[in-house]
């Protein structure tokens, strides 16, 4: 067994591969819909190999097509994107309900892992693979003999698999034991092996994949069902792109990397110069630069990078030290600004004998109209402040029914 270096990962990290594998060039045939513009010949798919391996980073692609088909799972992609970068099908599309397979899975772990180099060296590319379908793997799937060798290496087969069985789907149980087994779990998983299973179909789960899923449970990474028949696991069913992107970022501070972070605060201005200032619950500021591809979610939907308003509370994640995702968990008061000019009534004073409330009138279309505004504790009045009394010609200005200045005539 050839010696391998692991670096720490986030699972949300794990997920975001597990799903841009799907999407990206290096999976070729394998990662697209036939029924949704079908396979590429084989000088193409060379050729997007080649660019994949030359071009360490993937590309951004947040104009998906299919966007009203993933109105319920849209935040979770977008957090698991913010982990690196993410793209879609060439097509424009994501293909939230398409179910993902094994071998994109499996490539998607063995990266993560901080193998891909070693996945894609010619040692392991010309590993021979000794699975009964390694004929299958070598022909349609080259470019994945390699990770189908370091997946091997690092235990994320069971003793008893012969068959990788690339294009078959990734279930829910097998995605589990997949994710576990790539966090290096395995041993603690193990040692749950007779957790009693608190699921209607428990008995579709092997005995040697119990504490696998008790493990997943416990920690948060995947959750079961509630039907009308009680709790139930569905071990063997298929699971779709947009159904991993919610089960995996669940588990998003699990073990947070090194080029990812969350930062939560209220907006100190909105964005400028390319850049965005939150304030955090310590008062400290974060002023970080805005990516140019930076997805913004506002009111359950997306939002452009205009929307974003002082104030905002925002959940904001970036990546290499660029904001890339932002959340508005509590919008900001909308400001109404105003300025009235009007005779003076009356005003009122609090207990500190500061203002408190001042009201004015002014004829409008041959009508008396009165107005009053409360008036902020730090009011700027302009002018001869002794003349401020009932008859006196005033202008206020303010914002949301507060007085700011009050300019004596």
């Amino acid at each position: 067994m050839k010696n391998t270096m692991l670096k720490k990962t986030a699972i949300s990290s794990l997920a975001l591969l597990m799903l841009a594998g799907g999407a990206t060039s290096a999976f070729a045939d394998g990662g697209r819909d036939k029924g949704q513009g079908g396979s590429r010949g084989d000088d193409n798919d060379r050729q997007e190999d080649k660019h994949d391996k030359d071009d360490d980073k993937y590309k951004v692609t947040w104009q998906f097509e299919d966007e009203d088909d993933l109105k319920w799972a849209m935040e979770y992609i977008m957090r698991l994107a913010s982990k690196g970068v993410f793209t879609g099908y060439e097509d424009g599309t994501f293909k939230p309900n398409q179910k993902i397979s094994r071998i994109e899975t499996l490539t998607a772990a063995v990266r993560l892992m901080g193998l891909r180099a070693q996945a894609e060296s010619a040692a392991e590319m010309n590993t021979d693979l000794q699975f009964k379908d390694a004929d299958k793997i070598e022909k349609k799937y080259p470019w994945a003999v390699g990770y189908v060798a370091v997946a091997l290496e690092n235990d994320l087969f069971a003793e008893t698999e012969t068959e990788v069985k690339p294009e078959a789907n990734a279930t829910r149980l097998w995605s589990t034991i997949l994710l576990v087994k790539a966090l290096k779990l395995e041993e603690e998983a193990k040692a749950l092996n007779n957790t009693k299973l608190d699921f209607k179909d428990a008995k579709e789960i092997p005995a040697g994949a119990v504490g696998y899923v008790a493990l997943a449970l416990q920690k948060g990474i995947i959750t079961g069902y509630e039907d009308k028949h009680g709790k139930t696991f569905r071990p063997n069913q298929p699971v779709t792109r947009a159904e991993l992107a919610a089960l995996l970022d669940r588990t998003d501070t699990e073990m947070p990397d090194q080029d990812a972070q969350a930062i939560t605060g209220k907006l100190k201005a909105a964005p400028a110069d390319g850049k965005l200032t939150v304030v955090k619950a310590d008062n400290t500021e974060a002023a970080l630069a805005i990516d140019s591809n930076v997805f913004i979610f506002r009111d359950d939907k997306k939002a452009p990078l205009s929307a974003l308003r002082a104030g905002d509370e925002v959940l904001v994640r970036t990546y290499q030290n660029k904001i890339v995702f932002i959340e508005v968990t509590k919008s900001a008061p909308v400001v109404t600004a105003f300025t009235e000019l009007g005779i003076l009534n009356t005003v009122t004073f609090n207990a500190q004998a500061r203002l408190a409330t001042i009201s004015i009138s002014r004829v409008e279309n041959s009508q008396t109209v009165m107005l009053t505004f409360n008036v902020d504790a730090n009011v700027a009045i302009t002018g001869d402040a002794s003349l401020l009394k009932p008859g006196q010609l005033v202008q206020v200005k303010g914002e949301n029914g507060t007085a700011k200045t009050i300019e004596i005539k």
